[in-house]
C-alpha cells in the first residue's frame, strides 16, 4: 500500500511517502526556507568574468547568482554554435534578463541559474525554447512511448519543448493538452511580468513542498493522502480536484489527539534512525555519514558483527547490508552531488562486483538520477546523485545525547 503523510507544525511542513508501511521519501520545509529551485526571476548582470566564462546576476536573493556561458547558449544541440562565443559577447554589465534557478545556494555560493527554462505541470514539463519532445524513461512500453511522443509532437507549438512525465502514461490526449495549455498561461504571465517589473524581481515561484509532492507522486497507485490539518486538507482537496478529480476522495484528515500523525504511522523512529550520523545495521555493523558542501562520505564498519564463517564472508555480508541501507538513506535524506563510500576491503572480485550490482538494482527506484561510477584506485566506491537543494538547510537534526529529532 502506498500513502503520502503530511504533518503541519507551526511554520514547518513535513511530507512522507510510504510503501507498505516503509518510509521511502521524506521532505521537510520551513516557511522561511522554501525551495527556490525552479523559481524564475528578472535579474541584472552585475559582473562579467571572462576568465570563468560566467557572469554574476542580481536576482534579489542577497547573494548574486552564478550564470555560466553554457546556460546562455541555446539548449537544442542543432542550434548551438560550433565555436562557443566568449561570455562578454553574450551579456554585458547592467543587462536585464530572465533566469531560472536550477541549484540552491550552498554555503557562501549563490544559486546557479540558467536561461533554459522548464515549468513542471501534472503530466508535462514545459520548455518554452526546448524544441523537442521526450518521454520519461520510466515509461517502459515502447507502444506507449510512441503514443506519448506522437501526442507531444502534435500539441507543441513553434520552438516549444515537452517532456511527458511518468504519470502521463495511458492519459488521454485532451488531458495532456489541458495541462500544457495551463502551463502556457503561466509562461505568458511570466513574460508579462518581465516587461512590467524592474530587476531584480521574482516572476514565478514553484509550489510549496506539500503541493509539489502531491503533483509529482499522487497517482492511482497511491491509496491515500493523510493530513493532520483540516484547513490545509481543504486546500489540498481543491488542488487534487484540479489535477485528478477522481482521486479527491483519497485525501483524508487525521484527527486523533492520542498520538501525532507521525507516531501513529511509526515514522518518527525511522526518520530519527536514518538522520543520525552513525546508523546501526541489523547485523551489528554500522555506517557513518559525513555530509559536507563538496561531497558526502560514508564509512562502513563491521561493528559488533563477527560472522560465523571467515573474515571475507563477514565483510561481504556487512557490505551487502550496508549497500541496501545506503541506497535508502541517500534517497530519504535527498543527498546529492559526489558520494564516496568506504566499504570494508574485500579480497574477492566477485564480491566487489555484487556490491555494485546490488546498488545499481536499488537506485533504479530513485526518482532522482543516481549513478554508480565504480571503484577508485584506493578501493573506494564513487557515486553521483543529482543535487538541487541545499542539504545543510534541512530542519532535521538529531540530538547526539538523547538521539531524538530536533526541529
Amino acid at each position: 500500500m502506498k500513502r503520502i503523510v503530511i504533518h503541519y507544525e507551526n511554520d514547518l511542513t513535513e511530507v512522507v511517502y510510504m510503501e507498505d508501511g516503509e518510509l521511502i521519501e521524506y521532505y521537510s520545509e520551513k516557511s522561511q526556507d522554501r525551495q527556490s529551485v525552479a523559481n524564475i526571476y528578472k535579474g541584472k548582470i552585475v559582473n562579467v568574468l571572462p576568465g570563468m566564462e560566467a557572469a554574476f546576476v542580481d536576482i534579489g536573493k542577497g547573494k548574486n547568482a552564478f550564470l555560466h556561458r553554457d546556460d546562455l547558449l541555446p539548449i537544442h544541440l542543432e542550434k548551438k554554435p560550433k565555436i562557443k562565443p566568449p561570455i562578454q559577447e553574450l551579456v554585458h554589465l547592467g543587462q536585464e534578463l530572465m533566469v531560472q534557478i536550477y541549484k540552491e545556494p550552498i554555503g557562501k555560493k549563490g544559486a546557479k541559474i540558467t536561461t533554459h527554462f522548464n515549468i513542471p505541470g501534472r503530466y508535462v514539463v514545459y520548455m518554452p525554447n526546448g524544441n523537442y519532445v521526450a518521454v520519461s524513461r520510466k515509461v517502459e512500453s515502447e507502444i506507449e512511448r510512441e503514443r506519448l511522443k506522437s501526442i507531444g509532437e502534435e500539441i507543441r507549438l513553434d520552438e516549444e519543448g515537452l517532456i511527458l512525465r511518468t504519470v502521463s502514461e495511458n492519459v488521454k490526449a485532451d488531458v495532456l493538452k489541458k495541462d500544457i495549455d495551463e502551463i502556457r498561461e503561466i509562461w505568458k504571465e511570466i513574460k508579462n511580468g518581465f516587461e512590467a517589473y524592474s530587476a531584480p524581481a521574482e516572476l514565478y515561484h514553484e509550489l510549496g513542498i506539500s503541493l509539489r509532492i502531491i503533483r509529482d507522486l499522487f497517482t492511482q497507485d497511491v491509496q491515500e493522502i493523510i493530513i493532520d490539518n483540516a484547513h490545509k486538507a481543504k486546500v489540498i482537496r481543491k488542488f487534487v480536484h484540479h489535477i485528478s478529480p477522481s482521486l479527491v476522495d483519497r485525501v483524508k484528515v487525521y484527527e486523533s489527539n492520542a498520538q501525532s500523525i507521525f507516531e501513529f504511522h511509526n515514522i518518527i523512529k525511522e526518520v530519527e534512525h536514518f538522520f543520525k550520523s552513525k546508523i546501526w545495521l541489523d547485523n551489528g555493523g554500522y555506517i557513518v555519514v559525513d555530509e559536507t558542501e563538496a561531497l558526502t562520505v560514508i564509512d562502513v564498519n563491521t561493528g559488533k558483527y563477527i560472522g560465523s564463517v571467515d573474515l571475507e564472508e563477514t565483510v561481504y555480508k556487512t557490505n551487502l547490508e550496508a549497500a541496501e541501507t545506503i541506497a535508502k538513506l541517500i534517497r530519504l535524506r535527498d543527498i546529492g552531488g559526489i558520494i564516496i563510500v568506504d566499504f570494508i576491503d574485500m579480497q574477492i572480485q566477485e564480491h566487489r562486483n555484487e556490491i555494485i550490482q546490488k546498488l545499481n538494482n536499488l537506485i533504479q527506484h530513485d526518482r532522482t538520477k543516481t549513478t554508480v561510477i565504480g571503484w577508485t584506485n584506493l578501493g573506494l566506491l564513487e557515486m553521483t546523485r543529482k543535487k538541487a537543494r541545499n542539504i545543510t538547510k534541512s530542519p532535521i537534526k538529531v540530538c547526539p545525547t538523547c538521539h531524538r529529532m530536533i526541529k
